[in-house]
């Protein structure tokens, strides 16, 4: 999150508030939202205006909570957390439509067959082996697909209050 990482141009950290002002009229104001969030007012100015370098995790947690917007957790764990960086999660939402396209893909009966097969093939002997690395590089591709999709549709979960 280099000075708040940046959703269509802006902060996200802003981004997030301001989407949430529109259902949340105390979030209009930096000073309501700060006094929401139990920081002070110059303490948000700096997320919101990219000047904190690192942004504490608790406060992006309450961020995220307070506006409805689990892609602050999610972007934290992707952009700042060196272990997150390399998961396949999901920093923003690109609808339904196109989240379920890419679960059933994923999901697809004889594409699952298929890697069901080749993995096991591969694991048969517990190793593997330079022959197999092309074909388990590519079924973990696949299952990163869908893990980051999987991803999507738990922060669509999580704003609709399921999670």
């Amino acid at each position: 999150m280099d000075n708040g990482y940046e959703k269509k141009g802006e902060n996200i950290y802003f981004a997030c508030r301001k989407k949430a002002a529109m259902y949340n009229e105390a979030l209009n104001s930096r000073e309501n939202a700060a006094e929401l969030l139990g920081i002070s007012t110059s303490t948000l100015a700096n997320h919101e205006l990219g000047i904190t370098k690192n942004v504490p995790v608790d406060t992006v947690v309450l961020m995220a909570d307070l506006y409805n917007c689990p892609e602050l957790k999610n972007g934290y764990c992707k952009h700042e957390c060196p272990i997150g960086r390399n998961l396949p999660l999901a920093t923003e939402e690109n609808g339904l439509q196109g989240i379920t396209v890419k679960i059933l893909n994923s999901l697809d009966d004889e594409n699952v067959r298929t890697m069901k097969k080749s993995l096991l093939n591969i694991a048969l002997d517990g190793k593997i082996t330079e022959d197999e690395k092309d074909e388990f590089d590519r079924i973990v591709k696949t299952l990163d697909v869908l893990a980051s999709a999987i991803s999507e549709l738990r922060m669509i979960a999580e704003k609709c209050g399921k999670r």
